[in-house]
């Protein structure tokens, strides 16, 4: 290592964070034909604990779906979740009474601020196929002067966040999908109006990237104080950076104010960029809620089961869309956005 890498590190399902990340994960899930409620028979779950099943038998996870997998209603409070869907749909619906299906590229960026319920559930919309669901989940923060904003959430659709290819002196391609942040010239979509990236003084980048073989890419200097991390989740070579060779499933700590060179081996290599500037102020979580003290958590329970948030204004705890509904958004105050594709068609 120099001073340009920090940490070399192995990963696992759950990933070490930094300020002002706080959770990532990786799922990737081979689900079977999906029945007639775009879930999965009984009978190929046997053997599995339903309503808490991380498995991965035979490819996939239920995680705590009953019938369809995914995630049924769930509080949080004090910070945002931004969730990259590269295969597959989810199904989003809250306590505000927004709802919708996203997905095959979609990036939804949801701000939890003072509190609300929702759900994450991953429809079957293939009857005659298998169904690929791949996604990412990022929690990062908010500061203390925000994690009590109304909770508010906003779609970034697929054909609108900014695609990066760069090709080098090899004609070999990196492809870079720029979720928020600004690199090689380019900014994304803005993020919600409360969130921490928002200030682009505090310089929040997540850059989601594929690289051929041989291909080779620069991330820039930034500051002193960027945290900046890059996590291998995905690749049968090894990645060169600032001259060492890493395997895949490693996270890589670098340095914000050098530029990093990134050149890649023999096979494809996909990895993911989270960088920012700290938030620097105490961080206490516990399950759903992130807040700054004890005192703050104690009192986001107490809320929770006097309000619920809001309430729970639908019929079951993991619903989903019609199997025709196509990728939409419903936002509470009645505005809708719609982007049908191939799953509306039945």
């Amino acid at each position: 290592m120099n001073n340009k890498i920090k940490k070399i590190q192995k990963i696992g399902f759950q990933w070490p964070m930094e300020d002002p990340f706080i959770f990532c994960a990786h799922h990737k899930d081979l689900y079977p034909k999906g029945n007639e409620y775009q879930g999965i028979d009984s009978e190929l779950l046997i053997g599995r604990e339903i309503g808490n099943d991380f498995s991965g038998k035979d490819g996939f996870s239920m995680y705590h779906g009953k019938l369809v997998p995914g995630f049924p209603v769930h509080p949080h409070r004090g910070f945002e979740t931004i969730t990259i869907v590269l295969d597959g749909y989810v199904d989003h619906f809250d306590s505000k009474g927004s709802y919708g299906r996203y997905g095959n590229g979609d990036v939804q960026w949801l701000t939890t601020g003072s509190g609300c319920q929702h759900t994450e559930m991953f429809p079957l919309v293939n009857e005659n196929k298998e169904n690929l669901v791949e996604l990412f989940q990022i929690w990062i923060n908010l500061p203390s002067k925000n994690k009590f904003v109304e909770a508010d959430y906003k779609m970034l659709w697929a054909e609108d966040i900014p695609v990066i290819d760069i090709r080098n002196e090899k004609g070999r391609k990196t492809n870079i999908r720029l979720i928020t942040g600004k690199l090689e010239g380019r900014e994304s979509l803005e993020p919600n109006k409360n969130s921490w990236a928002a200030d682009k003084n505090n310089n929040v980048g997540i850059y989601l990237i594929k690289m051929e073989s041989e291909a080779s890419m620069t991330l820039p200097a930034v500051s002193e104080t960027l945290i900046r991390n890059l996590y291998f989740y995905q690749g049968e070579g090894k990645l060169i950076i600032e001259g060492n060779a890493i395997e895949a499933s490693t996270r890589i700590k670098l340095a914000g104010n050098e530029e990093i060179s990134i050149v890649n081996g023999e096979k494809e290599a996909y990895f993911i960029v989270l960088e920012g500037e700290p938030i620097k102020e105490p961080v206490v979580q516990y399950g759903p809620f992130v807040m700054n003290t004890k005192e703050e958590i104690y009192q986001a329970f107490a809320d929770y089961q006097e309000t619920q948030f809001g309430g729970w204004p639908y019929d079951r705890e993991d619903p989903v869309n019609k199997r025709t509904s196509g990728r939409f958004a419903h936002y509470a105050d009645g505005r809708e956005e719609k982007r049908y594709d191939e799953s509306s068609k039945g």
